[in-house]
């Protein structure tokens, strides 16, 4: 059973994980998310960022560290990793590395209820996927492959290598669902049965 957490949100978690090496601002912790590409996992905007701050700071995970003030800027508070923020995060990590979880995908809903569309129909959107999955696949591959070539060390890019492979599976899988849907039982199965409520 997943545990139930003070804060929920997957964006703490981020949070935590860049507080483990220093004291940070904010507006920082944003810029460092979109530099490490985790806001291609997590989805933020600066408002919710702040938010979970503030939610941190009231579950005893992140205090105040220091208030800057500079001529240029207006006051900035930086915040800094509890003892109890730090095993917040291992012990979140620990979770979701070792325990699979049922994620409520919204492709999931879709397929549950795909019988509803005409096969012709179902048949052509999934081609217009198959060709979604193939662009961000091949996007992903090069972009993987031109960090390695940088010299970024791969357990920085095991969340990019982990998308590739389930676009593969999914890629796969999509390709399998369309020649099922184009087979000719099913057409005459689906008119039978839906043929009637349009």
């Amino acid at each position: 059973m997943e545990k139930r957490r003070k804060v929920a949100n997957p964006l703490a978690l981020a949070v935590l994980a860049e507080l483990l090496m220093e004291p940070l601002h904010p507006y920082e912790m944003g810029r460092r998310l979109k530099e490490h590409g985790r806001d291609r996992n997590i989805k933020y905007t600066r408002g919710s960022l702040y938010m979970v701050v503030e939610q941190l700071e009231k579950a005893g995970f992140v205090t105040e560290h220091d208030t800057i003030r500079d001529t240029q800027r207006p006051e900035r508070t930086l915040y800094r990793l509890t003892d109890e923020g730090r095993d917040e995060l291992y012990d979140w990590m620990r979770d979701l590395v070792a325990d699979p979880r049922h994620e409520y995908p919204h492709f999931g809903v879709a397929l549950s209820l795909l019988a509803v569309l005409p096969p012709e129909e179902s048949a052509g959107l999934l081609n217009r996927r198959l060709v979604a999955l193939t662009d961000e696949r091949d996007r992903l591959r090069a972009a993987v492959q031109a960090a390695a070539e940088a010299g970024v060390l791969w357990v920085f890019l095991v969340d990019d290598e982990y998308r590739i492979a389930t676009l593969d599976t999914e890629h796969r899988f999509v390709t399998g669902l369309i020649a099922s849907i184009q087979q000719p039982d099913y057409v005459r199965a689906w008119q039978e049965f839906f043929g009637r409520q349009i």
